[in-house]
């Protein structure tokens, strides 16, 4: 696998019963790379390790006076120059194309996951551990992935080296072969405690980006109640802790390093002591001795890989660990429905008594636009909030007990604040469809012909389909971005359409017209529109009221208008009209079939003032 093929088109099924499994999986998954890395690290390792050979033969040349040893000596050297060149241009490549794949195909499955779960995710997982997944962790467990060919050519190395220098100098051999498993396992009795340190650090860390991702999540709250420095207060007792802890950890891998500097020097220290005594005695050459010292002195090199593999999964071990706890979360699901079973019916919601009959237009109406919001998710089919609550049902089967994805393209949920992606218009309307509707008659039913004509004036483009879109659609007004996302979400045409305010950012004109648009394309399917605006309540063949979690009362716009107080308030933003009209009230009729003329004024008002407030946040954002 190569850079430039990425994504996968495939990342597979993890292994995620424990972090050390999900590591062990990757590696796995990318065998072919790791042994491409494997074998240009033992060509790098040795050519390094021959030069001490070479610079022997040439001091011995030397002493004797050879010319032909030391054109030998050179014409090895030479080749061990090319082989460090090669192997350390390659091992480099391969090492990084590891390190690159083993993160990509861990942000591939962290995605995956993340779009199976949807909003339950940060219900399981607290948010700022999620960032932290999706960005430190992940490079520090593609660290380790690719670290561990290196470390495998490097291991293999010391032992070729060890079993060379034994066949040619045995005497100096011996004490290399003893004293370099003293180096290589020296620091073991460390490592427990090192990675100990390294675990606490990091779990201080990520508690510490949970309360700052938290923090700035809840900032507008936090100000307005005024517990800013409260928070302020918590995070830097948090940051002195990760201090702390990272300032503990790197003293412990500091005396790691010192040991793997101080034994090396040891054994130089024994070898050219004993090796003096050897070539006093005539036992070897003094270019042998060169070449037993060369040899210890380059081996520190690749020893330094056995700290780099320790780090390396000291570090990324709890990184995986989240990681693999994230994997394995499953979206909860109470049966066995079939996936392809056809889906239709009434959709029926046990926990507040919401019923939306099959094929009409139903309005629902609630005083608080977060219970809303949490209402329309769970119609939606998203796991129940609080746990324990029965599921949504459409035509009697639970949607919780369908696979994500059909419970997704059976019922499909626009929220209040819906993101347009960069790109053009086409592009934007390019979703996945029942091919029903055309992407005309959505943008007509949604009134965006003025949008069509702001996209044409605004690029060089003839045709608006082509015209491009900036991200979140930045160069449109708030109404005119609410509009398009409601003729993708046409466009879409699913059996349980669900829209959460979809005109609070239009005026009253454009809301009319589209409350008749949305009623005629959505005929014979079933629309569950969330609302307080009396032009879409009027046009509704159902209205119900929802109050505290649970319906209040069901019927259509004018009688409820008449009989219920409290749908009256939320309906004219009154208080007052939440107290009983008096006996023989007539609800006056207006232009709207609705309220009468204040009242539809002060709607309208709301609507239009609404509109404001966004583009000026906008604009002030920008």
């Amino acid at each position: 696998m190569q850079i430039r093929d990425l994504p996968f088109p495939d990342p597979g099924t993890p292994d995620v019963r424990s972090g050390l499994r999900f590591l062990v999986w990757l590696g796995r998954r990318q065998i072919g790379g790791q042994l491409a890395s494997l074998v240009w690290g033992l060509l790098h390792f040795s050519s390094v390790m021959a030069l001490p050979y070479g610079v022997g033969i040439a001091v011995q040349s030397v002493v004797e006076r050879s010319g032909t040893g030391l054109a030998l000596a050179g014409g090895l050297i030479a080749l061990a120059g090319v082989g460090i060149a090669a192997g350390d241009t390659m091992l480099h490549r391969t090492a990084v194309t590891n390190w690159i794949t083993a993160a990509a195909r861990t942000q591939q499955l962290l995605a995956r996951r993340t779009a199976e779960l949807g909003s339950t995710l940060t219900r399981r997982v607290a948010a700022g551990e999620v960032v932290a997944v999706s960005t430190g962790d992940v490079e520090k467990i593609g660290w380790f992935v690719e670290a561990v060919s290196r470390f495998l050519a490097a291991a293999l190395t010391i032992v070729l080296v060890c079993v060379a220098l034994l066949v040619y100098q045995p005497a100096l051999g011996v004490l290399v072969a003893l004293g370099v498993p003293v180096m290589a396992l020296g620091v073991l009795p460390l490592l427990p405690r090192a990675t100990r340190l390294a675990d606490v650090q990091r779990e201080k860390a990520g508690r510490a980006t949970e309360l700052a991702s938290d923090t700035v999540a809840g900032l507008r709250v936090l100000r307005g109640i005024g517990g800013e420095e409260l928070f302020l207060d918590r995070y830097r007792r948090a940051s002195q802790e990760v201090r702390r802890a990272a300032v503990r950890s790197a003293r412990m891998w500091s005396l790691i390093t010192a040991l793997q500097v101080l034994l090396p020097g040891l054994l130089l220290i024994a070898v050219v002591w004993y090796g003096i005594g050897l070539v006093g005695d005539g036992r070897i050459d003094v270019g042998e001795l060169v070449t037993v010292y060369s040899a210890v002195m380059l081996l520190t090199y690749p020893l330094r890989h056995f700290e780099e593999i320790a780090m390396a999964y000291s570090f990324s071990r709890p990184s995986a660990r989240r990681a693999a706890r994230v994997l394995s979360l499953e979206r909860t699901t109470g049966g066995v429905a079939e996936a392809g079973a056809a889906l239709g019916g009434d959709l029926y919601d046990p926990a507040t008594g919401l019923l939306a009959p099959a094929g009409q237009l139903t309005a629902v109406v609630c005083g608080d636009p977060d219970a809303a919001g949490r209402l329309a998710e769970r119609l939606g089919g998203h796991p129940p909030e609080p746990e324990g609550l029965p599921s949504v049902l459409l035509g009697g089967v639970a949607l919780d007990d369908l696979p994500l994805e059909a419970a997704r393209t059976a019922v499909l949920v626009q929220d209040k604040d819906p993101v347009l992606l960069s790109g053009t218009l086409a592009e934007l309307l390019d979703v996945p469809a029942s091919g029903a509707v055309p992407a005309e008659a959505a943008l007509t039913a949604a009134e965006c012909d003025d949008v069509l004509d702001a996209l044409a004036q605004a690029s060089s483009e003839e045709d608006p389909a082509t015209a491009p879109i900036t991200e979140r659609g930045r160069s449109l007004s708030g109404g005119q971005r609410q509009r398009l996302a409601l003729a993708r979400s046409l466009v879409a045409d699913p059996e349980v359409l669900v829209l959460d305010e979809p005109t609070s950012a239009v005026d009253s004109h454009t809301e009319a017209r589209i409350g008749n648009g949305v009623r005629t394309l959505r005929e014979g399917r079933t629309t569950v529109v969330f609302t307080s605006s009396p032009l879409l309540l009027d046009r509704a063949d159902r209205v119900v009221l929802v109050h505290e979690g649970a319906v209040e009362a069901v019927g259509v716009h004018r009688e409820l208008l008449r009989d219920e107080p409290r749908y009256r308030a939320v309906v004219t933003r009154d208080p007052a009209d939440a107290e009983a009209p008096p006996d023989g009230y007539v609800a006056p009729e207006g232009s709207d079939g609705g309220p009468g003329p204040a009242q539809a004024s002060r709607t309208a008002g709301v609507g239009i003032g609404i509109d404001i407030d966004i583009d000026i946040d906008i604009e002030e954002t920008a």
